[in-house]
């Protein structure tokens, strides 16, 4: 089993999460905050969780997720904030999310169908498929205006 793929999701939809909840400050975002406490190897490195923790936030920023200015120490990055396409990923509902509950206003229902919630759902309750299939819906592809045109005339399946 590939569990450092299981710490990737968390460790990216936390990282994300906490951008998002800055939104849109740049922020430090520090991997202590992510995944607690790691101690140093006995020669003083950062752990490989701790490693794998700044891995993936820097494979974020190189996939275009967010944007920051330095690497402190092995620790952090700093002035870090989302970009548009994060950001718009992370506010867009999820279409089985989405409530029916009419009691609830329409801004709170659009909230808790936003993929951001989903997430934020997910690490909480510690349900990691259900993040695991979250982090890759934010990481997949955005279908284009065409792409949903077309499957909305049976064009494509």
């Amino acid at each position: 089993m590939d569990l450092q793929i299981d710490d990737f999701y968390r460790d990216a939809a936390a990282g994300l999460l906490l951008l998002y909840q800055a939104f849109p400050r740049k922020v430090t975002l520090y991997v202590e905050d992510l995944i607690g406490l790691e101690e140093p190897d006995e020669f003083g490195l950062p752990s490989k969780r701790h490693q794998s923790c700044l891995g993936a936030l820097l494979w974020l920023a190189d996939e275009g997720y967010l944007r920051f200015e330095s690497i402190i120490q092995h620790q952090a990055i700093d002035q870090t904030v989302l970009t548009e396409k994060a950001f718009l990923r992370l506010s867009s509902s999820v279409p089985e999310a989405v409530t029916s509950n009419e009691s609830l206003p329409p801004s709170v229902r659009r909230v808790h169908s936003s993929l951001a919630h989903q997430l934020r759902q997910a690490l909480r309750d510690g349900h990691s498929e259900q993040l695991a299939q979250l982090t890759r819906q934010l990481l997949g592809s955005t279908p284009t205006a065409n792409t949903e045109r077309a499957r909305a005339t049976g064009d494509i399946a």
